[in-house]
């Protein structure tokens, strides 16, 4: 059976929160610094949201909470989530976070396959292919954060991922994808950057360009 792509990125679209979490909770609001979350709360978020946090953001929830950097986890009228942060698809956070490795080739011949106007007999046939194309070009980018948290804004639509689900759980990533169209592994010393080291630094040198 043939995908209608228009569908299926209307449907993961749908994973998104956008500004569900845009207003602080009464909790928030009575104190001018976050409280760190308690172990139920935590337990309650993740059975929530299906997933097993990272230990050392687990610890960094008891101890911390929020910094004014890091999204901070809160639960809203719409349940948990991050306040702040409208790209983390809740639909996706169960699925692996795919390695780049792992779909670079699809991403070859999907850019290849893109319509072009003279292959077509006229402009509707065209428009209407397009439409499928940009639709399952859509699908495929929400899908390479699956599994993953967008942990921090970075502005200039830059952001730092932080993976909950699959082999990667618990590594960080930097979403450079609005200049370079690459999510790229933070790195220290040739190895994985920690969740405990990314904030100590939060420096752009963990960038494996």
């Amino acid at each position: 059976m043939t995908t209608d792509w228009t569908v299926e990125a209307r449907r993961i679209a749908r994973g998104r929160r956008f500004d569900e979490f845009g207003s602080p909770s009464a909790r928030q609001a009575a104190s001018p610094l976050p409280l760190p979350l308690s172990e139920a709360e935590i337990r309650e978020a993740e059975a929530e949201l299906g997933i097993a946090f990272p230990d050392q953001y687990r610890e960094y929830l008891l101890r911390q909470s929020s910094d004014g950097t890091v999204n901070r986890l809160c639960r809203s009228s719409a349940g948990w989530g991050w306040q702040g942060d409208s790209s983390t698809n809740y639909g996706l956070l169960t699925t692996d976070f795919p390695h780049p490795d792992s779909y670079r080739q699809d991403e070859d011949e999907l850019d290849a396959r893109e319509p072009l106007a003279q292959d077509f007999p006229d402009q509707n046939a065209y428009q209407a292919a397009w439409e499928q194309w940009d639709a399952e070009y859509e699908v495929f980018q929400e899908r390479k954060t699956s599994g993953a948290v967008f942990i921090q804004d970075n502005g200039c639509g830059f952001s730092t991922l932080l993976v909950v689900t699959g082999p990667h759980r618990g590594s960080l990533w930097f979403d450079g994808r609005a200049t370079c169209d690459l999510i790229l592994p933070l790195t220290l010393d040739g190895r994985p950057v920690s969740f405990t080291d990314w904030l100590a630094r939060r420096s752009m040198d963990l960038v494996c360009w």
